[in-house]
Protein backbone atom coordinates (compact mmCIF):
# COMPACT_ATOMS: atom_id res chain seq x y z
CA UNK A 1 0.00 0.00 0.00
CA UNK A 2 2.90 2.36 1.02
CA UNK A 3 4.47 1.76 -2.17
CA UNK A 4 1.12 2.31 -4.21
CA UNK A 5 0.99 6.13 -2.13
CA UNK A 6 4.84 6.82 -2.91
CA UNK A 7 3.87 6.06 -6.75
CA UNK A 8 1.18 8.72 -7.08
CA UNK A 9 3.56 11.43 -4.75
CA UNK A 10 5.96 10.91 -7.83
CA UNK A 11 3.32 11.14 -10.27
CA UNK A 12 1.86 13.84 -8.88
CA UNK A 13 4.58 16.32 -7.51
CA UNK A 14 7.83 14.72 -9.49
CA UNK A 15 9.26 14.40 -5.95
CA UNK A 16 10.65 11.11 -4.54
CA UNK A 17 8.86 10.83 -1.35
CA UNK A 18 10.82 10.30 1.84
CA UNK A 19 9.63 8.83 4.88
CA UNK A 20 11.06 10.82 7.30
CA UNK A 21 9.09 13.96 5.06
CA UNK A 22 5.92 12.46 5.21
CA UNK A 23 6.01 11.82 8.91
CA UNK A 24 7.42 15.43 9.66
CA UNK A 25 3.65 16.88 8.20
CA UNK A 26 2.02 14.86 11.04
CA UNK A 27 4.04 16.03 13.82
CA UNK A 28 2.08 18.48 16.62
CA UNK A 29 2.76 21.80 16.63
CA UNK A 30 4.85 23.59 19.47
CA UNK A 31 3.44 25.00 22.50
CA UNK A 32 1.70 28.28 21.81
CA UNK A 33 -0.69 30.70 24.23
CA UNK A 34 -3.28 31.46 22.12
CA UNK A 35 -7.03 33.47 22.84
CA UNK A 36 -9.89 32.64 21.01
CA UNK A 37 -12.65 35.02 21.48
CA UNK A 38 -16.23 35.44 19.87
CA UNK A 39 -16.95 39.17 18.36
CA UNK A 40 -20.52 39.48 16.73
CA UNK A 41 -20.07 42.10 13.95
CA UNK A 42 -23.35 42.97 12.07
CA UNK A 43 -23.20 42.38 7.98
CA UNK A 44 -23.09 46.25 7.45
CA UNK A 45 -20.03 46.52 9.91
CA UNK A 46 -18.30 43.45 8.39
CA UNK A 47 -18.42 44.63 4.85
CA UNK A 48 -17.06 48.49 6.22
CA UNK A 49 -13.83 46.42 7.87
CA UNK A 50 -13.79 44.74 4.53
CA UNK A 51 -13.87 47.76 2.15
CA UNK A 52 -11.28 49.50 4.85
CA UNK A 53 -8.85 46.27 4.49
CA UNK A 54 -9.20 45.76 8.06
CA UNK A 55 -10.28 42.36 7.23
CA UNK A 56 -8.35 40.92 4.71
CA UNK A 57 -8.06 37.42 2.42
CA UNK A 58 -4.80 35.96 2.13
CA UNK A 59 -3.67 34.70 -0.88
CA UNK A 60 -5.87 31.86 -1.22
CA UNK A 61 -5.15 29.42 -3.82
CA UNK A 62 -9.21 28.24 -3.88
CA UNK A 63 -10.87 31.42 -5.11
CA UNK A 64 -14.42 32.17 -4.66
CA UNK A 65 -16.16 29.52 -6.35
CA UNK A 66 -20.08 29.31 -4.64
CA UNK A 67 -22.53 29.26 -7.53
CA UNK A 68 -25.19 32.26 -7.20
CA UNK A 69 -28.01 30.46 -5.69
CA UNK A 70 -25.74 29.10 -3.22
CA UNK A 71 -24.45 32.85 -2.18
CA UNK A 72 -28.21 34.06 -2.72
CA UNK A 73 -29.50 31.09 0.23
CA UNK A 74 -26.90 32.77 2.65
CA UNK A 75 -28.15 36.16 2.39
CA UNK A 76 -32.05 34.75 2.57
CA UNK A 77 -31.18 32.93 5.60
CA UNK A 78 -29.79 36.69 7.08
CA UNK A 79 -33.32 38.22 5.79
CA UNK A 80 -35.34 35.13 7.19
CA UNK A 81 -33.14 35.35 10.37
CA UNK A 82 -31.95 31.60 9.59
CA UNK A 83 -28.53 30.83 11.64
CA UNK A 84 -25.63 31.14 10.01
CA UNK A 85 -21.94 29.33 10.47
CA UNK A 86 -19.45 31.56 12.42
CA UNK A 87 -16.44 32.75 10.06
CA UNK A 88 -13.18 32.36 12.17
CA UNK A 89 -10.19 35.37 11.62
CA UNK A 90 -6.92 35.81 13.06
CA UNK A 91 -5.04 38.89 14.28
CA UNK A 92 -2.26 39.85 12.96
CA UNK A 93 0.24 40.51 15.44
CA UNK A 94 2.33 42.96 12.53
CA UNK A 95 -0.79 45.67 11.82
CA UNK A 96 -3.79 44.23 13.85
CA UNK A 97 -5.92 43.31 10.78
CA UNK A 98 -8.10 40.25 11.03
CA UNK A 99 -7.26 37.41 7.98
CA UNK A 100 -10.13 35.29 7.38
CA UNK A 101 -8.93 31.96 7.92
CA UNK A 102 -11.88 30.00 7.61
CA UNK A 103 -15.33 31.51 6.13
CA UNK A 104 -13.82 33.00 2.76
CA UNK A 105 -16.90 31.86 0.42
CA UNK A 106 -19.65 33.62 3.05
CA UNK A 107 -17.62 37.01 3.98
CA UNK A 108 -17.51 37.20 -0.10
CA UNK A 109 -21.16 36.37 -0.80
CA UNK A 110 -21.77 39.22 1.83
CA UNK A 111 -19.68 41.61 0.42
CA UNK A 112 -20.30 41.37 -3.13
CA UNK A 113 -24.52 41.59 -2.09
CA UNK A 114 -23.63 44.92 -0.62
CA UNK A 115 -21.72 45.88 -3.55
CA UNK A 116 -24.38 45.20 -5.90
CA UNK A 117 -21.97 42.50 -8.18
CA UNK A 118 -21.53 38.82 -7.90
CA UNK A 119 -18.00 38.03 -8.45
CA UNK A 120 -14.65 39.83 -9.50
CA UNK A 121 -14.93 41.14 -12.78
CA UNK A 122 -13.60 39.31 -14.87
CA UNK A 123 -12.81 40.62 -18.74
CA UNK A 124 -13.94 44.04 -17.93
CA UNK A 125 -17.82 43.03 -17.25
CA UNK A 126 -19.47 42.16 -13.80
CA UNK A 127 -22.49 39.75 -12.86
CA UNK A 128 -25.49 42.12 -11.09
CA UNK A 129 -26.00 40.10 -7.90
CA UNK A 130 -29.71 39.79 -7.91
CA UNK A 131 -30.90 36.93 -5.52
CA UNK A 132 -31.50 33.31 -7.63
CA UNK A 133 -32.44 30.10 -6.43
CA UNK A 134 -34.88 31.02 -3.84
CA UNK A 135 -38.31 29.37 -3.86
CA UNK A 136 -40.68 31.05 -6.65
CA UNK A 137 -42.90 32.63 -3.63
CA UNK A 138 -39.52 34.21 -1.67
CA UNK A 139 -40.58 38.04 -1.84
CA UNK A 140 -36.55 38.36 -2.09
CA UNK A 141 -36.44 36.48 -5.56
CA UNK A 142 -34.41 38.46 -8.11
CA UNK A 143 -33.87 41.44 -5.90
CA UNK A 144 -30.85 43.16 -5.67
CA UNK A 145 -29.14 45.32 -2.30
CA UNK A 146 -30.22 48.48 -4.08
CA UNK A 147 -33.78 47.31 -4.89
CA UNK A 148 -34.36 46.18 -1.25
CA UNK A 149 -32.98 49.77 -0.34
CA UNK A 150 -35.96 51.06 -2.40
CA UNK A 151 -39.24 49.09 -1.86
CA UNK A 152 -38.55 47.42 1.39
CA UNK A 153 -36.80 49.14 3.96
CA UNK A 154 -37.46 46.57 7.14
CA UNK A 155 -35.85 44.00 5.09
CA UNK A 156 -33.24 45.87 4.37
CA UNK A 157 -32.23 47.29 8.15
CA UNK A 158 -32.99 43.52 8.84
CA UNK A 159 -29.80 42.61 6.51
CA UNK A 160 -27.73 45.15 7.85
CA UNK A 161 -28.26 44.83 11.21
CA UNK A 162 -28.07 40.61 11.25
CA UNK A 163 -25.40 39.39 12.98
CA UNK A 164 -22.15 36.72 11.77
CA UNK A 165 -20.11 35.69 14.97
CA UNK A 166 -16.96 35.17 13.86
CA UNK A 167 -14.26 33.75 16.50
CA UNK A 168 -10.87 35.46 17.06
CA UNK A 169 -7.70 33.70 17.41
CA UNK A 170 -4.97 36.24 18.90
CA UNK A 171 -1.48 34.26 19.70
CA UNK A 172 -0.26 36.05 22.81
CA UNK A 173 3.12 33.60 22.87
CA UNK A 174 5.75 33.66 21.87
CA UNK A 175 5.03 36.56 19.95
CA UNK A 176 6.23 35.48 16.20
CA UNK A 177 3.09 34.84 14.60
CA UNK A 178 3.62 31.66 13.37
CA UNK A 179 0.65 29.69 14.89
CA UNK A 180 -1.69 31.17 12.24
CA UNK A 181 0.01 27.80 10.32
CA UNK A 182 -1.20 25.24 12.56
CA UNK A 183 -4.69 26.88 12.94
CA UNK A 184 -5.33 27.26 9.17
CA UNK A 185 -4.40 23.84 7.97
CA UNK A 186 -6.65 22.50 10.83
CA UNK A 187 -9.36 24.93 9.85
CA UNK A 188 -9.48 25.33 6.14
CA UNK A 189 -12.43 23.60 4.74
CA UNK A 190 -11.66 23.64 1.18
CA UNK A 191 -12.91 20.97 -1.41
CA UNK A 192 -9.45 19.68 -1.31
CA UNK A 193 -6.65 19.91 1.52
CA UNK A 194 -4.10 22.69 1.25
CA UNK A 195 -0.51 21.08 1.40
CA UNK A 196 2.07 23.25 3.37
CA UNK A 197 3.37 25.51 0.87
CA UNK A 198 -0.07 26.38 -0.50
CA UNK A 199 -0.97 27.45 3.25
CA UNK A 200 2.31 29.42 3.70
CA UNK A 201 1.34 31.19 0.07
CA UNK A 202 -2.04 32.23 2.31
CA UNK A 203 -0.91 32.64 5.86
CA UNK A 204 2.74 35.07 4.88
CA UNK A 205 1.75 36.62 1.93
CA UNK A 206 4.16 39.44 1.66
CA UNK A 207 7.21 40.42 -0.73
CA UNK A 208 8.99 37.02 0.68
CA UNK A 209 6.11 35.03 -0.96
CA UNK A 210 6.39 37.45 -4.11
CA UNK A 211 9.80 36.44 -4.80
CA UNK A 212 10.06 32.73 -4.12
CA UNK A 213 7.16 32.26 -6.33
CA UNK A 214 8.89 34.60 -9.26
CA UNK A 215 12.36 32.43 -8.63
CA UNK A 216 10.13 29.33 -9.41
CA UNK A 217 9.69 30.50 -12.49
CA UNK A 218 13.36 30.71 -13.27
CA UNK A 219 14.67 28.65 -16.52
CA UNK A 220 17.57 26.72 -14.57
CA UNK A 221 15.40 25.84 -12.07
CA UNK A 222 12.74 24.48 -14.36
CA UNK A 223 15.64 22.44 -15.61
CA UNK A 224 16.74 21.30 -11.98
CA UNK A 225 13.26 20.38 -11.20
CA UNK A 226 12.67 18.85 -14.31
CA UNK A 227 9.34 19.79 -15.10
CA UNK A 228 8.46 22.82 -17.54
CA UNK A 229 5.60 24.53 -15.78
CA UNK A 230 5.07 25.17 -12.03
CA UNK A 231 3.98 22.14 -10.18
CA UNK A 232 0.38 22.75 -9.12
CA UNK A 233 0.29 21.84 -5.77
CA UNK A 234 3.74 24.60 -4.90
CA UNK A 235 6.09 21.71 -3.88
CA UNK A 236 8.82 23.26 -6.16
CA UNK A 237 8.59 26.65 -4.46
CA UNK A 238 8.86 25.14 -1.19
CA UNK A 239 12.18 23.75 -2.28
CA UNK A 240 13.19 27.06 -3.22
CA UNK A 241 12.00 27.99 0.16
CA UNK A 242 13.97 25.05 1.80
CA UNK A 243 17.48 26.11 -0.06
CA UNK A 244 17.44 30.05 1.26
CA UNK A 245 16.19 28.66 4.56
CA UNK A 246 19.12 26.07 5.07
CA UNK A 247 21.27 28.62 3.40
CA UNK A 248 21.09 31.18 5.37
CA UNK A 249 19.63 30.12 8.58
CA UNK A 250 20.76 26.15 9.08
CA UNK A 251 22.56 27.01 12.76
CA UNK A 252 18.98 27.41 14.20
CA UNK A 253 17.34 24.00 12.25
CA UNK A 254 14.89 22.55 14.50
CA UNK A 255 12.48 19.55 13.89
CA UNK A 256 9.71 19.24 12.10
CA UNK A 257 11.10 20.30 8.88
CA UNK A 258 7.43 22.47 8.09
CA UNK A 259 7.85 24.55 11.53
CA UNK A 260 11.63 25.72 10.41
CA UNK A 261 10.31 26.23 7.02
CA UNK A 262 7.20 28.14 7.98
CA UNK A 263 9.39 30.23 10.83
CA UNK A 264 11.56 31.82 8.22
CA UNK A 265 9.27 32.12 5.75
CA UNK A 266 7.14 34.46 8.54
CA UNK A 267 10.47 36.02 9.77
CA UNK A 268 10.91 37.25 5.93
CA UNK A 269 7.66 38.05 4.87
CA UNK A 270 8.38 41.89 4.91
CA UNK A 271 12.25 41.19 4.10
CA UNK A 272 14.25 44.61 3.48
CA UNK A 273 14.52 44.86 -0.38
CA UNK A 274 18.44 45.00 0.29
CA UNK A 275 18.12 41.16 1.82
CA UNK A 276 15.97 40.09 -1.08
CA UNK A 277 17.65 41.09 -3.55
CA UNK A 278 20.47 38.99 -1.59
CA UNK A 279 18.59 35.68 -1.56
CA UNK A 280 17.56 36.75 -5.40
CA UNK A 281 21.12 36.54 -6.54
CA UNK A 282 22.22 34.09 -4.61
CA UNK A 283 19.15 31.47 -5.67
CA UNK A 284 20.00 32.78 -9.48
CA UNK A 285 24.17 32.12 -9.04
CA UNK A 286 23.18 29.11 -7.88
CA UNK A 287 20.95 27.62 -10.22
CA UNK A 288 22.96 28.74 -13.06
CA UNK A 289 26.02 27.20 -11.72
CA UNK A 290 24.55 23.32 -11.18
CA UNK A 291 23.37 23.55 -14.33
CA UNK A 292 26.08 24.64 -16.16
CA UNK A 293 28.81 21.62 -14.48
CA UNK A 294 26.04 19.31 -13.18
CA UNK A 295 23.64 19.62 -16.05
CA UNK A 296 19.56 18.69 -15.91
CA UNK A 297 17.96 17.22 -13.59
CA UNK A 298 21.01 16.15 -11.23
CA UNK A 299 18.78 15.23 -8.05
CA UNK A 300 16.66 12.98 -9.73
CA UNK A 301 19.32 10.09 -7.55
CA UNK A 302 16.36 7.21 -8.17
CA UNK A 303 13.11 8.55 -9.56
CA UNK A 304 12.09 11.32 -8.44
CA UNK A 305 14.08 14.42 -7.41
CA UNK A 306 15.15 13.86 -4.03
CA UNK A 307 14.76 17.30 -1.70
CA UNK A 308 17.29 16.05 0.93
CA UNK A 309 19.77 15.65 -2.08
CA UNK A 310 18.92 19.03 -3.86
CA UNK A 311 19.14 21.44 -1.00
CA UNK A 312 22.56 20.03 0.42
CA UNK A 313 24.34 20.30 -3.24
CA UNK A 314 22.50 24.02 -3.57
CA UNK A 315 23.76 24.75 -0.01
CA UNK A 316 26.96 23.89 -0.82
CA UNK A 317 27.45 25.16 -4.05
CA UNK A 318 26.19 28.76 -3.24
CA UNK A 319 29.36 29.19 -0.44
CA UNK A 320 31.71 27.75 -3.05
CA UNK A 321 30.71 29.77 -6.26
CA UNK A 322 34.00 31.37 -6.38
CA UNK A 323 35.88 28.13 -6.21
CA UNK A 324 33.82 25.50 -7.93
CA UNK A 325 36.48 22.40 -9.08
CA UNK A 326 37.49 21.21 -12.31
CA UNK A 327 36.16 17.89 -11.16
CA UNK A 328 32.78 18.94 -9.42
CA UNK A 329 30.83 16.54 -11.73
CA UNK A 330 32.69 13.65 -10.51
CA UNK A 331 33.05 14.39 -7.03
CA UNK A 332 28.92 14.79 -7.18
CA UNK A 333 29.08 11.31 -8.53
CA UNK A 334 31.08 10.31 -5.29
CA UNK A 335 28.90 12.06 -3.06
CA UNK A 336 25.64 10.61 -4.08
CA UNK A 337 27.36 7.02 -4.20
CA UNK A 338 28.38 7.76 -0.41
CA UNK A 339 27.01 5.61 1.77
CA UNK A 340 26.61 8.17 4.90
CA UNK A 341 25.52 10.50 2.86
CA UNK A 342 22.55 8.34 0.97
CA UNK A 343 21.96 7.38 4.55
CA UNK A 344 21.05 10.75 5.55
CA UNK A 345 19.20 11.99 2.16
CA UNK A 346 16.65 8.55 2.78
CA UNK A 347 16.81 8.54 6.38
CA UNK A 348 13.35 7.87 8.62
CA UNK A 349 14.26 11.17 10.74
CA UNK A 350 14.67 14.67 9.68
CA UNK A 351 16.64 15.05 13.56
CA UNK A 352 18.95 18.21 13.43
CA UNK A 353 22.06 16.20 13.92
CA UNK A 354 20.97 14.34 10.20
CA UNK A 355 20.02 17.40 8.38
CA UNK A 356 23.17 19.39 9.66
CA UNK A 357 25.34 16.29 8.47
CA UNK A 358 24.25 15.84 5.31
CA UNK A 359 24.71 19.38 3.86
CA UNK A 360 28.42 18.88 5.86
CA UNK A 361 28.83 15.83 4.14
CA UNK A 362 27.71 17.78 0.65
CA UNK A 363 30.28 20.85 0.81
CA UNK A 364 33.29 18.28 2.20
CA UNK A 365 33.19 16.28 -0.71
CA UNK A 366 32.35 18.46 -3.42
CA UNK A 367 34.29 21.27 -2.36
CA UNK A 368 36.57 19.57 0.20
CA UNK A 369 40.60 19.41 -0.43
Amino acid sequence: MSEEIGQHHLAESGLEPLESEEADLDTSPPRYEIVTFPADYTLEGLVAKFRKSQIKIPGFQRKFVWTLPQASKLIESFLLGLPVPAVFLYTDPEDNTLQVIDGQQRLLSIVYFFDGYFGPEERGKRTVFALKGLNERSPYLNKTYAQLSETDEAAVNQLNDSVLRAFVVKQLSPGDGTSIYHVFERLNTGGTQLVSQEIRNCVYHGHFNDLICELNSNPNWRKLFGKPGPEKRQRDVELILRFLALRFNAARYEKPMKDFLSNFMGAHRRAARDLLDEFKATFLGVTEAVVARLGEKPFHIRAGLNAAVCDSVLTAFSKNLDRIPADIRRRFDVLVGDNAFLRWVSSGTTDKEVVLSRLAAAEKILFGA
